[in-house]
C-alpha cells in the first residue's frame, strides 16, 4: 500500500515563507488529522510563535469538534478555554467569516476532509472563506487532502448557478472528482482571480485512488460519514434527504440503508435487483431510527451492498430508486418542503439535484 504523505508532516519546509511571523486563524474540524493520528491543531500550537502566531480558530458545519450531530443544526462561537483565542462558527449566524472575524488574522489555513460530492458543505465553506479573503486581501493556505472516492469517476449534473446554496455555490457536478486543493484551484481561477491562495500539496498521491489506498486513518469528517463505505453512496443516497425517507440517520450505517414505515421491503428489493445495475446488490432490511425521520417506527427498504465500486454509480441508483418509491407510493411518499440549507423557496430535492428539470425528467417520469 503506498503511504501517501501530507504536507503537514513537513509543515515548516511546506509553510509559504513569505507568510512566516504573521496571525493565522484556521478552518478545522475533527477530521484534521495528521496521520499519527494527532490533530493538527496540535501541530499548529507547535509552532504558534515561531512560524506563526495562532489568533483564531474556526469551524464549518457540525463544529470544529464534530460535536452538532444532526443535519442543519447550527452552533455558536466561543472562547478556546486553553488558548485564550476567539473560536468562530461559520455555520451559524454567519456562513462566510465577517470583516470582524478576519480582524483577528493576517492568513488563513484550511484543513477539512471533503468526502467527494457537491452537497457535503465543508467545500463551501472553503468558498466562502477564499470569497471574504480576497476581499480583505488576506491569502488563504489549503491543505491538500486526498478525495475519498477517487479523483476519476464524475457522476451527476452540473449546478446550474440559479439553484445555489449551501450544498452548491458554483459549477460542479455532484460528484467532482476532485481533492480539495484542486477545487480551491478552481475557485480561484472561476471566482476569486484575486485571491492569493497557497496549495499545500500531497507526495505519492494518485488521482485513482480509493481512501483505503492511501495508507492514511479514516476519521469521520461528519457525524453521519462513518467509514468509507458511506461516502461510496453520499452522492446519490443524499438525495434522500431531500424526502420522507429515512436515508439512514439516527442508525449505525447512515446512506448504506434507508426506508419508511411504507415501503415494502421485499418488493423494493426486487425490482431494484431486477435491474441489474452494475456492482451494488439491495439487501432487504428493517431499521428503527433512534432520531430523525421514522425515529421509533419500524422502517422498511434496504442495506445498499456495494459489490464492485468502480463500477457502481450512486447517482444513477438513488435516481432510479426514488422514482421506483415515487411511483409505487404517490399517497405516501413526499418531497421535504423549504427551507433546506439556507434555501427558503426553492424545493430541496431541486437544490440537491442543482438544476429545476431533472426531478420531473428523470424522477417523476412513469416506470
Amino acid at each position: 500500500m503506498t503511504m501517501v504523505s501530507l504536507a503537514l508532516t513537513r509543515f515548516e519546509k511546506a509553510f509559504p515563507a513569505n507568510l512566516k511571523g504573521k496571525r493565522l486563524g484556521a478552518v478545522l474540524h475533527p477530521a484534521s488529522v495528521l496521520p499519527d493520528l494527532h490533530y493538527t491543531l496540535d501541530l499548529l500550537k507547535e509552532y504558534d510563535g515561531k512560524l506563526f502566531k495562532l489568533s483564531a480558530l474556526f469551524g464549518p458545519q457540525h463544529g470544529i469538534k464534530g460535536h452538532t450531530q444532526d443535519n442543519m443544526i447550527e452552533w455558536e462561537g466561543y472562547t478556546d478555554p486553553e488558548l485564550g483565542i476567539p473560536v468562530y462558527s461559520l455555520y451559524g449566524e454567519h456562513r462566510e467569516p465577517t470583516p470582524e472575524m478576519l480582524s483577528h488574522v493576517d492568513m488563513m489555513l484550511v484543513d477539512l476532509q471533503d468526502v467527494g460530492a457537491r452537497y457535503y458543505t465543508f467545500i463551501w465553506t472553503l468558498f466562502l472563506c477564499m470569497k471574504a479573503c480576497e476581499k480583505a486581501g488576506i491569502p488563504v493556505i489549503v491543505v491538500d487532502r486526498p478525495n475519498p472516492i477517487n479523483c476519476i469517476d464524475e457522476e451527476g449534473p452540473v449546478l446550474d448557478l440559479d439553484y445555489t446554496s449551501f450544498v452548491g455555490l458554483h459549477s460542479i457536478r455532484t460528484r467532482h472528482a476532485k481533492t480539495i486543493g484542486e477545487l480551491a484551484v478552481q475557485f480561484k481561477e472561476e471566482r476569486f482571480p484575486k485571491c492569493e491562495l497557497y496549495v499545500l500539496g500531497m507526495e505519492g498521491y494518485d488521482k485513482k485512488m480509493w481512501y483505503d489506498q492511501t495508507g492514511l486513518p479514516w476519521i469521520l469528517p461528519s457525524p453521519n460519514m462513518p467509514t468509507l463505505d458511506t461516502a461510496i453512496v453520499y452522492p446519490g443516497m443524499c438525495l434522500f434527504e431531500a424526502t420522507n425517507v429515512s436515508e439512514g440517520r439516527g442508525t449505525t450505517r447512515p446512506f448504506e440503508i434507508f426506508g419508511a414505515p411504507f415501503i415494502d421491503a421485499v418488493k423494493l428489493c426486487k425490482y431494484m435487483n431486477g435491474l441489474k445495475l452494475p456492482g451494488v446488490y439491495f439487501r432487504e432490511n428493517y431499521f428503527q431510527p433512534t432520531f430523525h425521520k421514522g425515529a421509533g417506527q419500524i422502517c422498511g427498504g434496504a442495506q445498499i451492498h456495494v459489490l464492485d465500486r468502480d463500477k457502481f454509480r450512486s447517482f444513477d441508483m438513488a435516481v432510479k430508486l426514488l422514482q421506483y418509491i415515487f411511483n409505487e407510493y404517490p399517497k405516501d411518499f413526499a418531497w421535504k418542503q423549504p427551507p433546506y440549507e439556507y434555501e427558503f423557496k426553492k424545493l430541496p430535492i431541486d437544490i440537491l439535484l442543482g438544476n429545476g428539470t431533472f426531478r420531473k425528467e428523470f424522477i417523476e417520469s412513469s416506470i
